[in-house]
């Protein structure tokens, strides 16, 4: 399992980040991303320490820890700086907290992440066929999620991003260690979605080459 969007306690996550690794570790996981919450407020206090603890854990343990954030309900027009300054100061990989049904984001924070070239749009909500197409234009992938306050678009996205052509990850958006998921699980969640073999295949492959891509970059 390669997990790439998670929340510790340095934002609304219940566990320290290290706990959350080494639980994904023995959970079967063999890579992870710490993506915590950030915005203008916060990012210059929080990025740093997962950058380092990151350096730290991946000196002693087989699991990739990987730096990140999720920048979230951020002003349309800073998104794209947020962007950029997470990548200049270590973030491999950069979330963007997409159009979720269950909070109130901005309208047009879909449209702005994409355009903005982050990694992965996290949870998009009912997103829009043009974002998709943009999506697939721009090489960002579109977040299946295990989260259930956010799940219920998941079909939505699916279908989309199939028609168009645009990459899917898979991710667990974890807060608690209950909500890591082993392979079986994962491939359980997405078989009740409609994805068949080849579209799971895919989902993990995706997952697999951006992983690779950012974390030698």
């Amino acid at each position: 399992m390669i997990d790439l969007h998670t929340h510790t306690l340095f934002s609304d996550g219940e566990l320290l980040p290290s706990e959350l690794v080494r639980r994904a570790e023995a959970k079967g996981y063999t890579a992870i991303a710490l993506t915590d919450h950030v915005d203008a407020s916060n990012i210059d206090f929080v990025l740093p320490r997962i950058v380092n603890l990151c350096k730290i854990l991946n000196r002693h343990w087989a699991i990739c820890a990987i730096p990140g954030v999720e920048i979230t309900h951020a002003p349309l027009q800073e998104i794209k700086r947020l962007v950029k300054f997470s990548r200049k100061n270590g973030a491999k990989i950069v979330v963007v907290h997409g159009e979720t049904i269950s909070e109130p984001v901005l309208p047009g924070t879909n449209k702005y992440a994409i355009e903005a070239k982050c990694d992965i749009l996290a949870h998009p909500g009912y997103i829009r066929e043009s974002d998709v197409l943009l999506a697939g234009k721009m090489g960002v992938c579109l977040e299946i999620t295990a989260r259930k306050s956010h799940s219920a678009p998941n079909k939505h996205v699916f279908k989309l991003a199939r028609q168009i052509g645009a990459k899917l990850v898979l991710n667990t958006d974890s807060h608690s260690p209950d909500d890591l998921m082993s392979d079986l699980q994962a491939v359980k969640f997405l078989k009740k979605l409609g994805f068949n073999k080849e579209d799971i295949d895919t989902i993990y492959l995706n997952a697999k080459k951006l992983t690779c891509a950012l974390t030698n970059s």
